[in-house]
């Protein structure tokens, strides 16, 4: 299937070229590619209640079609972001939007067919697009002139959290107008134009010919530390979904948690071994790079436990007490300012970075988006309140995300970019599928015997209280961030790879 999406693709680039159309310019394709992935990652998340009734699962169950992606993204990320700094980066996106393609088209078929393991194999299937991240930084970094690296690479990082927002924002209407099916056709059809630009961007522009880093030797992938990396992740979570169901001190809960750590120490083990691993302990070490990459983690678990929590208060019946009986197209429009106040705050994070410095823009987002989780957990009445809160935590990720690719290119070299980005979008991916899954499980755990299952809202208002602490945490991480004078920007940072 993806030889004969790759082939089509290719062909249409081909045509593309003959017609004259000009050139392919690589920032809208890199803009593009990042989009049609972020839709991706969260187009599910207005529908999530839909999928649940129509596949008859629990609603940690449903999760999981949020959660496969995530999971299946952190672990293709480092393999594309290594892949990346060998092979050449546009070859790689190429291949990970073909995956999207490919699995769009799977989960719109199992859709359709009301087949749940079929749509969550598609899903998972989706998340191998989380490799185009570390290659769309890796061919800006390429391509860019050193006095404007800066605000592509603050618009690439913004645009994981836009189009996250986006996703949720414009799934919601197009459920009602043409059912979940089409959910997955749009992205096919997104993911196959960016798919085009990435296979015509090689002949027609600029981009220089690809080849092995001469950084590094051709070696083979790490396929174990890849298997590990899988299996933690997968037992960890698999544990954090199932502990009310079978007992939280239960052993099976117990042994699958404890598996999964146990897993991840062993792969940190193999990697520290490995001649070629697949995440370099190296760039785990040091205050910039290892405070950049604790910040990002708990960030993200904090923003993605809301991006889930308030679908699905908006669309509990108003029979409970205290939800709104939303319908996917009013949940859909009620956060639609958080995709434009994090569309406004991308530039203003950028800003703020140029004039100050990375973490000052991570703090400003951060501590906005404790404030806001607070003040939604003691108050959330009403859709009004939803849709100002929605707004300012729009303005805190696109702060937030639009800081971070800036913190970790600025801490690494030119050739570690593929890696170094990859581990940042690991985890993001791990922190959005840890946050949604810890959201479900509070507010599922609150529901009363006799009620059908329905949460209590103290579930709710326990959940966005929770979030908001984890933000906290993660402005208290960014103070282990070293100050502007041992900070070294993207900009400062390219000039000293080229003269070096």
């Amino acid at each position: 299937m993806r030889v004969l999406l790759a082939a089509c693709a290719a062909f249409l680039a081909k045509r593309l070229r003959r017609s004259g159309a000009g050139p392919v310019p690589v920032l809208p394709v890199l803009l593009a590619a990042a989009l049609a992935v972020a839709l991706a990652q969260t187009v599910v998340v207005p529908a999530l209640p839909l999928f649940q009734r129509r596949f008859h699962v629990s609603q940690p169950d449903a999760a999981w079609l949020l959660t496969a992606f995530m999971l299946a993204s952190a672990v293709v990320t480092p393999v594309a972001g290594r892949l990346g700094d060998l092979l050449g980066h546009r070859r790689v996106m190429a291949a990970c939007l073909a995956c999207l393609v490919a699995g769009s088209v799977l989960a719109a078929y199992a859709d359709h067919a009301s087949w749940y393991a079929g749509t969550l194999a598609g899903r998972a299937l989706q998340g191998c697009a989380g490799g185009v991240f570390p290659s769309a930084f890796g061919l800006a970094r390429q391509e860019t002139p050193p006095e404007r690296l800066s605000g592509v690479i603050s618009a690439l990082s913004a645009m994981f959290g836009v189009g996250g927002a986006l996703g949720i924002a414009v799934a919601g209407p197009l459920v009602d107008a043409a059912g979940t099916v089409w959910l997955f056709v749009t992205l096919a059809g997104l993911a196959g134009v960016a798919l085009v630009g990435a296979l015509g961007m090689g002949s027609v522009t600029g981009v220089r010919p690809e080849t092995a880093s001469p950084a590094r030797p051709r070696t083979g992938l790490d396929l174990t530390g890849a298997l590990l990396l899988a299996a933690a992740l997968v037992a960890v979570l698999l544990g954090i979904t199932q502990g009310r169901v079978w007992g939280w001190a239960s052993a099976p809960t117990l042994g699958l948690v404890g598996g999964g750590l146990l897993l991840g120490g062993c792969f940190l083990a193999v990697e520290l071994r490995s001649a070629a691993p697949l995440v370099d302990p190296r760039l785990l070490r040091g205050r910039a790079r290892a405070g950049t990459h604790a910040a990002t983690l708990v960030i993200s678990v904090a923003m993605f436990s809301a991006a889930t929590l308030i679908p699905q208060f908006a669309q509990t019946p108003g029979s409970s007490g205290y939800g709104f009986g939303a319908s996917p197209t009013v949940t859909g429009l009620l956060l639609v300012p958080m995709a434009l106040c994090m569309v406004l705050a991308a530039p203003l994070s950028a800003w703020v970075s140029a004039r100050r410095d990375s973490r000052t823009a991570f703090r400003i987002g951060a501590a906005l988006a404790a404030a806001t989780l607070a003040a939604l957990g003691a108050a959330h009445g009403s859709l009004a309140v939803f849709a100002v809160t929605g707004a300012l935590l729009g303005l805190a990720y696109g702060f937030a995300f639009a800081s971070l690719g800036g913190l970790v290119i600025g801490a690494v070299r030119a050739d570690q970019t593929g890696a170094a980005t990859g581990i940042n979008t690991i985890l993001r991916t791990v922190g959005g599928a840890v946050g949604s899954q810890l959201a479900a499980v509070v507010v599922t755990t609150s529901a009363a015997p006799g009620t059908g299952g329905l949460p209590a809202e103290s579930g709710y208002t326990t959940a966005f209280l929770a979030s908001a602490v984890t933000a906290v945490g993660a402005l208290a991480v960014s103070y282990v961030l070293p100050g502007p004078g041992g900070e070294r920007g993207p900009v400062r940072r390219r000039a000293a790879d080229v003269s070096s």
